[in-house]
Formats: C-alpha cells, sequence, structure tokens
C-alpha cells in the first residue's frame, strides 16, 4: 500500500541552509502508444460538441489534437506522435511542513504504468440507444466518477469518449508497428506484471472550452501462473466491449478483462513482497502533451522570480513564499534559523493551475490535488497530479486578454471595487488612537489624498521573544483603541475610512487583561477548530506562538465568525486585511473528513468565501444607505489564494517582500508577482510601500533604506491600490512620516496616484466585466513581439494606455525603455513631453527620484486627462 509520511520541523534547530528543492523520483514518464486498428480508424475527425473537432491520425505511432471549427488548422491541444498521453503509478509521498513552509516529495516507487492503448474512440450523442448493454458491472469506481456528471445541462452533447489500458512493459522482440500489432510478440514486465483501464472524456463547456476528464481504474495483476502466449493478428488479445447505460444516478462505461496479450513476469511474489493489496489505487496519473520549443508559459498564478516558466517544474502547492526566496544572503540565514524558512523561487501564497503560452494555447486544472508543471523538455507538457483522476479544461482564444476573459468567465471574477479603495492613499500605521491623531494633523499638512487609515493592530499588542506581535483575539483593544467609535466616525466626517485586520487563527488570550471576549475558548467549545490526530485542537506554531486554526469545513464555522465581522462592521469599519490561509496543516483532521492535503489548497477559498459572504449580507441589509452614498462598500484584502479566488475575493495583496532591491524577493519581485498574478485572475493586486520583512541581526541586516521606499512609492503610485505598511520591525525601517522628504514625496506620490483615479475605476470595471488586470505585463497586448517575452519585471502597461517602466536599482538615476513592436500610437514621456515614436526600440530616460519613467500614448484622451490632473494637482 503506499505511504504518506508526514515530517513535522516545526522546531528543528541549526538546519541545512541548502535544502533540496522541488524534485521526483520520477522525474519524467515517457512510454508508447498502442491502438487497436479494428475499432480505432487510421484517420477521422470527431466533433466535440458544436464548435470543436478532434482529428486523430495513425500515422508516426498515433496522434490525436483538438481545434476550434473557426480554425481547424490550429491545434489548441495535441498529443506526441507514438507516446502515450496518459499515464499512472503508485507511489509513497513525503510531506516535509514547518510553520506554513510544505515540501511534498516522492518516495518508493511501487508500480508505473507507463505505456497506453487506445482501444476505442467514440461520439457519444444527445440520444443514448438504450438497447445498448453494459459488459461486465466490474467498474463501480468509473460508474461513481461519472455520476457526477449527469446532468444534461453539464455534459453538452455530443461530447468524446476515449477507452484503453494503461500497463508496464519492456519490449522483448522487436517485431512490432505502434498502429497495431502485426507479429508475434512478447513483452516483460517492469516489476509486478499489472494493467488498468482508463477513460478520458472531452465535452464542450463553452463557445471557446473543452472540458476534460481522466479516470483511472484500479490496478489489475495477472497472474503468475499464466505464462508467455503470444498474440497474432491485429490486437487479438484486447477483446473488450464497451456499453453505455443510462442508470439513476449516472451513465457508466464497463471494459471486458483483457485476454491474449500477456506480460510474462512471476508475480505472486512481487505482490508479496511490495505487500500491496489488490485492488489499490493509483495515486498518480501524468498527462503529456506536445509544446512547441519556443513557446513560452506564463500564469500559474501569484508567481515572483519568473514570468516565462518554459524549462521549469512548477508546483502547485498553497504555503508561505518564504524569507529571501534564493536572494543570499538572507535566504541562507533563513534556512538556517528555521527549516526551508527560506523558500525558493517556485514558493508561493497563491498558485494556480493554469496557465497561456505565447502560442495562444491554454490549459486549466479543476479541484485541488498537489500538482506539477513539468515544463523541463522543450518538446512536451507533463502534469503530475496526485490523485486517480484529473479534470480540467482547454481554453480557445485568439490573444492573452481573450483567453484570460475566457478563463475568468469559467472560475468567476472579483467585483467592482468600492471607489474610496482606490480614491487616495490607503495609510498603514500602528500606536493607537493618539498616533492616528497626531499623523492625521501632518498628513493635512502636506495636502495628502487619503482615503483610510489602516490599522492592524486595533486589537492590541503584546511582547514576545521576537518583539511586539499583535493579539490574535478579533476585537478591539480599548485601551490602546481609546474613543474606537468617535475615531471611526471624526474620520468618515472627513471621507476617510478605517480598516483593520482578521485571520482564520484564533490565539489563547489568558494572559490578556482587558479582553472582552476570549474568541479562542469559544471556538474550542463550539468544536469548530481543526483538530489532531487526537481529536484536540490542533495548536499550529505561528513565529513566538501557537494558534487554534478555524475549520472552515465546520457548518458553524461560517456563522460565528460572520458574527465577528459584523460587529466590526457595525462599528464603522469599512475594510480589513483577511491575512494567512496557506497553512493549513496537511495531517489535520477536517469535520468533512476530506483529505488534508486537497483541502489545504482548497482552504484560502473557502477563508475568501466567508469574508466575501459578509461584505454581500451587508450590502444586502444596507442597501438603500448604499444606494445614497457609493463610497461606503466593503472591501478586504487577502494573500492567500487558489484558482477560484477570484470568485470569492475583492482585492489581493502580495505579502511579505523584503525590504530590499533584490531579485527575488524584493521591490523586482513585488512587479512579478503583480504581473503574474494578473494574468491568472487577480485583477487587483498590490504590494506594500516599502516591503515589509526587516531582518535586524547582528551579521545579517535588512532595513529599509530612504531611497527604496521613495522609489517603492512611486511604483505603487501606478498599481490598483496605493497603501503603506511600516513592516515587522517599524523602527528599524524608514517610513513615510519619519521626515520632511519622506511626506513631501509621500503626498507627490499620493498625488500622481489621485490623477489617474478617473482611469482606474475605468480599468476596475473592466475588470469585473472580463476580467482583466489593471497592471498588465506587455506580452498582453504585444504577444507577437519577441522582446517581449525577455521582459519580467522591467516594465508594465497599466491598462493599454500607460507604460510604465520603474527604477528599481539602488543609486539609479536612469531607466532603459523598450518601446514594442505592434503599437500604431506613439509614447509621450510626461515629464518632458518628448515623443518617443520608433517601434522596437530601447531608450535610455532620465528618471531622477521624483520623475519614474512613465509614457502615455500620443493623442489618447486618457493620457491627456491625466496629465491634466496632474498640473492642477501641482505635480506638472
Amino acid at each position: 500500500m503506499a505511504i504518506l509520511k508526514i515530517t513535522k520541523k516545526h522546531h528543528k534547530r541549526f538546519n541545512n541552509p541548502f535544502p533540496s528543492s522541488v524534485s521526483t523520483t520520477i522525474p519524467n514518464v515517457q512510454g508508447s502508444l498502442f491502438f487497436n486498428s479494428k475499432r480505432v480508424p487510421s484517420d477521422q475527425t470527431f466533433s466535440i460538441g458544436t464548435d470543436f473537432q478532434l482529428s486523430w491520425t495513425s500515422n508516426n505511432g498515433g496522434h490525436l489534437s483538438i481545434s476550434h471549427l473557426s480554425q481547424t488548422t490550429r491545434p489548441i491541444w495535441s498529443t506526441i506522435s507514438g507516446q502515450a498521453f496518459v499515464s499512472a503509478a503508485l507511489v509513497d509521498t513525503e510531506v516535509e511542513e514547518s510553520r506554513g513552509s510544505f515540501l511534498v516529495k516522492d518516495k518508493d516507487v511501487h508500480l508505473v504504468c507507463d505505456h497506453q492503448t487506445i482501444d476505442d474512440i467514440r461520439v457519444i450523442n444527445g440520444q443514448f440507444d438504450h438497447e445498448l448493454e453494459c459488459g461486465v458491472a466490474d467498474s463501480p469506481s468509473v460508474c461513481q466518477a461519472l455520476e457526477k456528471k449527469t446532468d444534461a445541462q453539464e455534459i453538452q452533447l455530443p461530447s468524446l469518449m476515449i477507452t484503453g489500458r494503461l500497463f508496464n512493459m519492456t519490449k522483448k522482440s522487436k517485431r512490432f508497428q505502434k498502429h497495431g500489432i502485426q507479429a508475434t510478440m512478447q513483452f516483460e514486465a517492469k516489476g509486478p506484471s499489472v494493467y488498468t483501464r482508463y477513460w478520458v472524456l472531452f465535452n464542450q463547456k463553452a463557445n471557446h472550452e473543452v472540458g476534460f476528464q481522466v479516470k483511472i481504474e484500479k490496478v489489475n495483476f495477472i497472474p503468475g501462473s499464466q505464462v508467455s502466449k503470444k498474440a497474432s493478428g491485429v490486437y487479438q488479445g484486447f477483446k473488450r466491449r464497451l456499453g453505455i447505460r443510462k442508470k439513476r444516478l449516472g451513465w457508466c462505461w464497463y471494459l471486458s478483462r483483457p485476454r491474449g496479450f500477456v506480460l510474462v513476469s512471476s508475480v505472486e511474489e512481487e505482490i508479496a513482497d511490495l505487500d500491496i493489496p489488490k485492488p489499490q489505487e493509483f495515486n498518480r496519473v501524468w498527462l503529456t502533451y506536445a509544446s512547441d520549443e519556443n513557446e513560452r508559459f506564463y500564469g500559474f498564478g501569484e508567481q515572483f522570480s519568473h514570468m516565462n516558466f518554459k524549462g521549469k517544474r512548477v508546483p502547485i502547492f498553497v504555503q508561505e513564499q518564504g524569507i529571501g526566496r534564493g536572494d543570499q544572503p538572507i535566504t541562507l540565514a533563513a534556512n538556517l534559523v528555521s527549516y526551508r524558512a527560506g523558500g525558493d523561487w517556485s514558493t508561493t501564497y497563491a498558485p494556480s493551475p493554469f496557465y497561456i503560452t505565447s502560442k495562444m494555447r491554454s490549459v486549466f486544472l479543476e479541484g485541488y490535488d498537489y500538482t506539477v508543471f513539468d515544463l523541463t523538455r522543450l518538446d512536451r507538457v507533463q502534469i503530475q497530479i496526485h490523485g486517480n483522476s484529473v479534470e480540467g479544461r482547454i481554453l480557445h482564444g485568439n490573444s492573452p486578454c481573450e483567453l484570460i476573459e475566457h478563463f475568468t468567465e469559467s472560475i468567476g471574477r472579483l467585483p467592482e471595487l468600492p471607489e474610496w479603495i482606490i480614491s487616495g492613499a490607503i495609510v498603514g500605521m500602528q500606536g493607537g488612537t493618539d498616533a492616528v491623531r497626531h499623523i492625521l494633523d501632518e498628513l493635512r499638512t502636506y495636502d495628502v489624498p487619503v482615503s483610510a487609515f489602516w490599522l492592524q493592530d486595533w486589537v492590541g499588542q503584546r511582547e514576545t521573544l521576537i518583539g511586539s506581535q499583535l493579539w490574535w483575539n478579533w476585537e478591539v483593544d480599548a485601551q490602546r483603541y481609546w474613543g474606537w467609535k468617535e475615531l471611526i466616525n471624526d474620520l468618515s466626517s472627513q471621507n476617510i475610512k478605517v480598516m483593520t485586520y482578521c485571520n482564520p487563527c484564533l490565539a489563547p488570550v489568558d494572559e490578556k487583561q482587558n479582553k472582552r471576549r476570549n474568541l479562542f475558548e469559544e471556538a474550542k467549545q463550539l468544536d469548530i477548530l481543526v483538530k489532531d490526530s487526537n481529536g484536540n485542537p490542533y495548536m499550529v506554531p505561528n513565529t513566538a506562538f501557537h494558534v487554534g486554526m478555524l475549520d472552515l469545513t465546520h457548518p458553524k464555522t461560517a456563522t460565528w465568525f460572520k458574527q465577528i465581522l459584523r460587529e466590526m462592521v457595525d462599528d464603522g469599519v469599512r475594510g480589513w486585511m483577511a491575512d494567512f490561509g496557506e497553512g493549513l496543516p496537511v495531517d489535520a483532521v477536517l469535520y468533512s473528513g476530506e483529505d488534508p492535503i486537497s483541502a489545504h489548497n482548497r482552504y484560502p477559498e473557502l477563508w475568501a468565501k466567508i469574508n466575501r459572504d459578509i461584505v454581500e449580507e451587508w450590502k444586502s441589509s444596507s442597501l438603500d444607505k448604499v444606494k445614497e452614498d457609493q463610497q461606503d462598500g466593503l472591501v478586504f484584502f487577502m494573500r492567500a489564494g487558489f484558482r477560484d479566488s477570484p470568485k470569492w475575493g475583492m482585492l489581493f495583496w502580495e505579502g511579505d517582500q523584503m525590504v530590499s532591491w533584490q531579485t527575488n524577493d524584493g521591490i523586482k519581485s513585488s512587479i512579478v508577482g503583480l504581473l503574474s498574478s494578473g494574468i491568472s485572475g487577480y485583477a487587483f493586486n498590490h504590494s506594500d510601500i516599502g516591503g515589509y520583512c526587516t531582518v535586524n541581526l547582528p551579521i545579517v541586516k535588512y532595513r529599509r533604506s530612504e531611497e527604496l521606499l521613495l522609489r517603492w512609492m512611486e511604483l505603487n503610485s501606478f498599481t490598483p491600490v496605493f497603501r503603506t505598511h511600516e513592516g515587522n520591525k517599524p523602527s528599524c525601517n524608514i517610513q513615510f512620516y519619519s521626515n520632511q522628504q519622506t511626506m513631501s514625496h509621500f503626498a507627490r506620490s499620493a498625488k500622481v496616484y489621485k490623477a489617474w483615479e478617473f482611469y482606474r475605476i475605468q480599468l476596475v470595471k473592466e475588470a469585473a466585466q472580463k476580467g482583466l488586470p489593471v497592471c498588465r505585463h506587455l506580452f498582453l497586448h504585444y504577444h507577437n513581439d519577441e522582446h517581449v517575452h525577455h521582459l519580467s519585471y522591467q516594465q508594465f502597461l497599466v491598462g493599454c494606455e500607460f507604460l510604465v517602466v520603474p527604477v528599481l536599482d539602488k543609486g539609479k538615476k536612469k531607466v532603459k525603455a523598450y518601446f514594442p513592436l505592434g503599437e500604431s500610437s506613439s509614447w509621450l514621456h510626461i515629464w518632458t513631453g518628448k515623443v518617443f515614436s520608433k517601434q522596437g526600440s530601447e531608450e535610455w530616460v532620465e528618471a531622477p527620484i521624483g520623475y519614474p519613467a512613465v509614457f502615455v500614448k500620443v493623442g489618447s484622451l486618457v493620457g491627456e486627462t491625466f496629465l491634466n490632473n496632474l498640473r492642477s494637482l501641482g505635480i506638472l
């Protein structure tokens, strides 16, 4: 039986500073494709719904391709000639876990079925023949899988079903042809002689979308008493019957046991040695299909180090992004102190099993299983799924923007943001009521357009071994924020909102003197905390203390926590950070009973849904008031997410970047995260101005400098939200309120941000309607320009009207701007008025502090309005 081993490393000290990255004991699975030439024609085209077709040819060993009827010569998905496109295995798994960081590793490999037969390709029409009889009803798991898809509205017919077998073997005779067994031959097994049956179902989901399902049956062992038999003729050993019958709960198909085609091996002893009970479910599935050598891959959720993933293995698992992520020396130091705390290029809070390529191909997976996209071989994509089935969709579109629109139509889109959150600066600070009023007076002096104060320490602070930390007990600390409601009302009278902080964890607060409620104890009594294997609340380590984590699968949890949020909103709070969501332990016991590894990826979506529910419920109950004041809507922002998070979220932020200029976890990574997440449906995203993670060790120091803060202000003045953060060690960092220079620059950058509010509102509406991000990689609009594919953090578009080339290196006062091919308009430098007309050219542009390199299109109404607003605000 396959083993799942969970290794806890929370309290391990003096760790390997260079831990292993994502690896596998099965780096690449590659098998041959065989087909039954009696049942499968040599060349044929099959309909998938009304808008797609699948083409099959037996040339070069067999090949499948799917295309849209509008462009039948451009395949959107195709297999590799003569090679298996479905494979399966039974593999032991180990998960290493340490304080929100995870590494999933393949261990011992028991079985691999890497060769594939196609026994039948069949169109399932809208009217099923009731006289079709099933074979022997020996495939209950397949029935169950198909029962989920019985609704005629979900299976849009005609659909296409491919059936056959997966098996392991080594070729013993060279006399064979892949397009059907035409000569005497026999095979030997690699280990136990096994086979399994599979089915692949393609069905049209929309006029631009094909759905696919892959189901792998349990392991079948061929008795060792059968000695080598010879198969002659055309797949004589693959006698089979395919039947489809309509049951009350589903459509089921069956395959009879194959005969005559034998894998030669003495199996019983091997099975006994492996201690694998019969039947056993496979726990790995691979999908392998073709890619072009020069094809670029974008997306995969919020990624911080790369835009193009060709040549990489991309794991899809929600977790802490890490401290440094490969930048040195901080990654080494973080790993040394806490196991894998440094992370690497692939670690992210918000991955997504989705991509778009430079060839206008796009695929995404449904479900929540741990997955690895292997793009290391130039001619193929190979997806490894930890499970025994796969569901996903293949998208058709003619441009990146079209594909994003189709993708977000399927998964859901972010709603329009309330205008107040995008109308001015969000001032992130701490310190209590007196500190807020003092900073407000300073902001007035500098005429800063302020939308809100974000007060994460509203719950109070305590001293721990690592410094001041929040009390994770979601109610106002009446001592720190005395006159809480009065403060909110005073700010509201000046059109300034108050925002707070919460997360799905609760800390014991027995030692807190002025608490009104003890939420940890309440949740414990309600039995709504995630449990450990002993049935006790799972106490999850977090920095210097342990916390209980809400079981979001429990039906009581949402009602209870929404009541907490509603009390906060009733006090006048209009927004909050909904932090965390990425750390569900993989050995947790949930109320739902579901696999915690799959639930781990789903947890941030459940967390988003609770927050979104309170927003919608409040909107419904306050409908008349909202109509009177469009500025009064609620909003929350999150860092953790998965594929469907845009459906449930409202706004995202990029988590905890270092206060540095570095590539993998500093200011540069914030741009990569912004652009990659935008491609993946996260239309509204932003970073903490100045970064967050500060390190003040005797040997390793990362402190926010004034120059870094000023340049980050310039950068974020062209992102959807303009929000400051003091960082995890405020006293070590330069702040926007530190001196006259920082306050003046903060006011200037906030006014630049204010000047394009009109366009930001347009882009927010467009995002809600089409899913297109506010900030865009140039690939979205200039995908035919080869140079664009080499850009990552260097520059980006705001909508399609602004080109922003930020300064991202210490001491630099000029940047190299690239003006893409395919743009009919010239670009106007907003500070000098210089026009750049040559397409496909690079130009050095002066960019002293206060004058970031920003360009608008010549003759654009949006550009002219922006420039006029800058003049009105005294900036230009």
